[in-house]
């Protein structure tokens, strides 16, 4: 299978852990491919809303999610761009709301298995670092590195607490402690693919650790499974 040819890193983490940043910056330094398979389920969660389509509406949902019209894209600049029926929402799928409509159709096995496919072809030469909640332990199952990036929930949600008032939000840090202390419990409880470290993963608590520590653990991980 693809995915055991192509050279793959899979990233794995609940939200506010770190893992996005971690991922794409992991991926620069080896310059190699990188999926945001979050993106793919904010994506289908916004369209989903977009179309009055309900969350919970799995058939649905699957006949979008197999023939959703996405772009991953950089500008003149080289900044990632995000495409969703020739609309530029790369800011658009990163508040709140979306986040939770992610998690909600992210729950429905249809839906997962609809975007499988999409994911794995992501994996390309010379390699990919994969971000996501079940990259290690469903999608690239035989990838040679896989890491489990985790947080306090407490400081998860004053990390995302920074970022929305740095954007000038008004937010409530006791709101997004629940909406992320909710989100780990259906993500975790799930049926299908529930968020938890693969068997052969290695866990990292970045609670109060900086960004270029534990890009650097990874890096040095990296090094090591794959030398070996």
């Amino acid at each position: 299978m693809q995915q055991q040819v192509v050279k793959v890193i899979t990233i794995d983490g609940p939200s506010g852990s770190g893992k996005g940043t971690i991922s794409q910056l992991v991926a620069e330094r080896l310059g190699y491919h990188f999926l945001d398979s979050g993106a793919l389920y904010r994506l289908l969660a916004l369209a989903a809303d977009r179309h009055a389509i309900s969350f919970d509406n799995e058939a649905a949902l699957v006949t979008l999610a197999e023939h959703l019209d996405v772009q991953f894209k950089q500008d003149a600049s080289g900044i990632a761009q995000i495409i969703l029926e020739s609309e530029e929402v790369t800011d658009a799928i990163r508040n709140e709301e979306v986040a939770g409509g992610a998690s909600k159709v992210a729950a429905l096995p249809a839906v997962r298995s609809a975007l499988l496919a999409r994911q794995r072809a992501f994996a390309e030469r010379p390699g990919l670092v994969a971000d996501g909640r079940d990259m290690g332990t469903v999608v690239f199952p035989a990838a040679p590195v896989k890491v489990f990036l985790t947080a306090s929930a407490e400081e998860r949600a004053q990390r995302r607490y920074n970022q929305l008032k740095e954007k000038g939000n008004d937010v409530s840090l006791a709101s997004l402690l629940n909406e992320i202390t909710t989100r780990d419990e259906r993500d975790s409880s799930r049926s299908v693919a529930p968020l938890k470290p693969a068997d052969d993963a290695v866990v990292i608590d970045t609670t109060g650790i900086g960004i270029d520590e534990v890009t650097d653990r990874v890096l040095s991980l990296v090094n090591e499974r794959l030398a070996s």
